[in-house]
């Protein structure tokens, strides 16, 4: 008796699933990315999120005091649905470096025509070395992250086996003893 079959709205949702699972961890990722960066450079937040969220939708902070925050929830939404992306890519067969290359080159390409389209940011042909190659290495670390959470979670065989002994190591550091898998 075979009690699982694959069909294409399992796979769908099992993609979107893994997807927004990756995006969230990679928006994580990318986020604890930029805030070493600033610390380094002491480069402020960026408004970008707000400028095209507030072109787009029509939603603004209600005061300056408001505008870190809903910086943070754009920016962690849109990270996260990103990810569906990824997992998207899975089902074309694309996995591995391909895929995450792939979704680098969504992310950031989108980023590098739709900031400059609604006046968030110049044009990539107007800025400056540093701040391209700044914003190219959160977007690897945003796409590599996504890449590395997404084959975890959709893991088989020998991916899996690392996964369960990475679970494994960390619960006897005890670094993940109350969670349950």
């Amino acid at each position: 008796m075979k009690l699982h079959e694959n069909n294409v709205l399992g796979e769908l949702g099992g993609a979107i699933g893994k997807g927004l699972l990756s995006g969230l961890a990679a928006t994580a990722a990318m986020t604890l990315s930029q805030i070493i960066e600033m610390r380094i450079t002491k480069r402020k937040p960026s408004e970008a999120t707000i400028k095209v969220a507030g072109k787009i939708t029509g939603i603004k902070p209600k005061s300056d005091a408001d505008k870190p925050k809903l910086s943070q929830e754009i920016h962690w939404s849109y990270g996260t649905v990103w990810g569906i992306s990824r997992g998207l890519i899975s089902l074309t067969g694309l996995k591995g470096w391909p895929a995450t290359l792939v979704h680098f080159a969504a992310v950031w390409g989108t980023a590098m025509v739709m900031l400059p389209k609604f006046d968030a940011a110049p044009p990539v042909t107007e800025e400056k070395p540093q701040a391209i190659a700044i914003d190219g290495l959160h977007h690897a670390v945003y796409a590599v992250t996504a890449g590395l959470v997404f084959e975890a979670l959709d893991a088989g065989g020998k991916h899996e086996r690392k996964f369960d002994k990475l679970v494994k190591q960390l619960r006897l550091k005890g670094l993940i003893n109350r969670i349950k898998f």
